[in-house]
């Protein structure tokens, strides 16, 4: 007689754990959009194997912090969703199980999610992508600059701030969105060294990153771009027909149409011949280190999560970019989805190694001196940045 089953539904209460694993039986730690998803593919792998599936639901923002904690206890679980974002630390604490992928399967995966995933070996398996692109209003801008020239033209036609109406805006200050600039130039925030991130070769304040800076910079001496501009102003001016064009992602989308406009997306234009790279943020498993069912984890991870099924189940439940190129070809024609593939085509992990955390503060105040026009770009990146590199301790 074939097993059942075993699945519950736990959610920490009162700051306690969840669930951990028990050796012959796989355990998943997954947010409340995803549970039912491995459900599904949990009963299909026991009805296959006669081996239990217990699904632990538990808040997206919960996750990485309760594993960090059960992990090395002995409770955690087998298998986590996560961002990518979040293996530079966990790999660095011994906590994840590399994961040895075969090349036939590695090479249904779109390349940029993988290597978002990767911090020396793969420790994930990516499900989604995302990332941000040009979202244009259709009766504003009918059809989208290809070239900063061309967006510059029309944004100086459209702009008036005593509207107020604005052809492009970007929120700021605020780095992630900023980074499109730095990079179409050249920058980056860590380079490469024996195909790992660097963290001691910071380059924010790199020739291409202050040359990046300075496009922001000049919207904002002529006026097309407002500092300051902040989450809730420029989403409400966007969803009440006063905004052109914006640098965002998908969240976005949901608040434009409900204001009844009728958004495009494309890939964010060159700067100066230079293609902008933005950000590109991926979600997906990893797997514990302190797994007792490392095999049967392999065989759950290969044979039923990476299947053309369970992807699109996922993608289904939460329309973000497929990482799974065979599903990504099915969904593809979606105009809105397909313009912000397109956009992070060109982009770049963003990075994952726990050096990231000492970037952000640095590089948000020097971006809010450059919108307020209090210090020109190169002297705030180089102050940025050598605050980065005093903090990492680098020499």
């Amino acid at each position: 007689m074939r097993k059942l089953a075993c699945f519950v539904l736990a959610v920490a209460l009162g700051g306690g754990l969840a669930l951990g694993a028990e050796k012959g039986k796989i355990t998943i730690w997954a947010d409340d959009t995803r549970t039912p998803v491995f459900q599904a593919v949990g009963e299909l792998y026991t009805l296959a194997t006669g081996i239990p599936v217990e699904v632990v639901q538990i808040s997206f923002g919960d996750i990485r912090g309760q594993f960090t904690t059960a992990a090395p206890a002995g409770a955690g679980p087998d298998i986590i969703i996560g961002a990518h974002d979040w293996v530079g630390e966990l790999a660095a604490s011994g906590l994840l199980a590399q994961i040895r992928l075969p090349a036939a399967l590695a090479a249904q995966f779109d390349r940029v999610t993988l290597e978002a995933f990767t911090y020396g070996v793969l420790y994930g398996l990516p499900y989604a992508r995302e990332g941000i692109a040009l979202v244009y209003n259709k009766k504003l801008v009918p059809t989208p600059p290809k070239t900063w020239a061309e967006l510059l033209a029309m944004a100086r036609k459209l702009t008036d701030p005593t509207k107020p109406q604005y052809g492009f805006v970007v929120q700021n200050p605020d780095p992630y969105h900023s980074f499109p600039f730095l990079s179409a130039k050249g920058g980056y925030i860590f380079g490469v060294k024996d195909g790992k991130l660097n963290p001691c070769d910071v380059g924010l304040d790199s020739a291409g990153a202050i040359a990046g800076a300075k496009v922001l910079d000049a919207l904002f001496e002529e006026g097309l771009l407002p500092a300051g501009l902040g989450w809730d102003t420029w989403t409400s001016l966007f969803a009440q027909g006063r905004i052109g064009m914006v640098i965002t992602g998908p969240w976005a989308i949901g608040i434009a149409r409900g204001g009844g406009i009728d958004v495009g997306v494309a890939p964010i234009p060159t700067i100066d011949g230079g293609v902008p790279k933005p950000f590109v943020g991926v979600q997906g498993v990893m797997v514990s280190a302190y797994s007792p069912n490392l095999a049967l984890v392999e065989d759950f991870l290969f044979n039923f999560f990476a299947t053309y099924s369970t992807m699109m189940a996922l993608y289904k439940k939460d329309p973000r970019i497929p990482a799974f190129l065979p599903v990504y070809d099915a969904v593809k024609d979606d105009p809105i989805l397909r313009g912000f593939a397109e956009s992070i085509a060109n982009g770049v992990p963003m990075p994952n190694i726990p050096q990231m955390s000492a970037v952000w503060g640095a590089w948000y105040d020097a971006m809010a001196l450059i919108g307020d026009q209090t210090k020109e770009p190169a002297v705030a990146l180089k102050e940025a940045a050598d605050k980065i590199r005093a903090t990492l301790q680098c020499k």
